[in-house]
């Protein structure tokens, strides 16, 4: 299975360029990585190709890792199609401290893939939690903010990804970090069950000159597949 980037998918938190899909890739000789599985018996059979289809078409803006917390993680969450307000991101900032404080618990190294037991779940609910409550922003306008943070632990749950992850979601009745939460804890099993190709073409994609997460490679084939059906 392997899926082109749709014109829309400057969303996933890529900016547009001079489009070149698989202009380079074609020549690609990827069968020594293992398929991705995904649910509903979806598989990709060369993800490395997928993914570098997406890093033909868009470019890639890396964040900043630090504990600090401005307008400017907002404006990149928004470069990447979160479509933050101004209302909206000053309604963040006004928590930014304790955004800062949650971000502070959460080493940058922080990742979903390894044991479960190193996962720091209550620190992540705490930072969740700082978004709370603000009129118009939801798990897709906070994860988009938050990912750059943290890009080994928290992936974008944008409309597709929380539709994929249905099965885990606790529902919009629970609080709001305690879902997205459950909605990460479901996701980390999908990384873990792949955990062997999504390394492969990490590795892979690092000899290429891209740095990106096994949570970010995973969020990209979730969204082609699901975005192609």
């Amino acid at each position: 299975m392997v899926r082109t980037p749709a014109c829309h998918a400057g969303g996933r938190g890529f900016e547009s360029r001079r489009s070149r899909l698989y202009s380079d890739t074609h020549a690609v000789r990827t069968s020594a990585i293992p398929p991705v599985c995904l649910r509903t018996d979806i598989r990709i059979e060369d993800p490395l190709h997928v993914v570098l289809g997406y890093l033909e078409a868009w470019r890639f803006e890396a964040g900043d890792v630090s504990e600090s917390f401005a307008e400017s993680d907002l404006r990149l969450a928004n470069r990447g199609g979160a479509r933050i307000s101004a209302a909206e991101i000053a309604a963040i900032l006004e928590r930014r401290e304790a955004i800062e404080r949650a971000l502070l618990g959460l080493g940058p190294r922080a990742s979903l893939v390894g044991a479960a037991s190193s996962v720091p779940w209550e620190p992540l609910g705490l930072l969740f939690e700082t978004f709370a409550g603000i009129r118009g922003v939801g798990l897709s306008k906070m994860t988009k903010t938050l990912h750059p943070k943290r890009p080994a632990l928290i992936p974008m749950l944008d409309s597709v990804v929380q539709t994929y992850l249905a099965d885990d979601d606790p529902g919009a009745r629970s609080p709001f970090g305690e879902r997205a939460v459950g909605l990460v804890r479901g996701y980390r099993r999908d990384v873990d069950r792949n955990r062997a190709p999504l390394g492969a073409v990490r590795v892979e994609l690092a000899r290429r000159g891209y740095d990106l997460t096994e949570v970010r490679i995973l969020d990209l084939l979730v969204w082609s597949a699901q975005a192609a059906t």
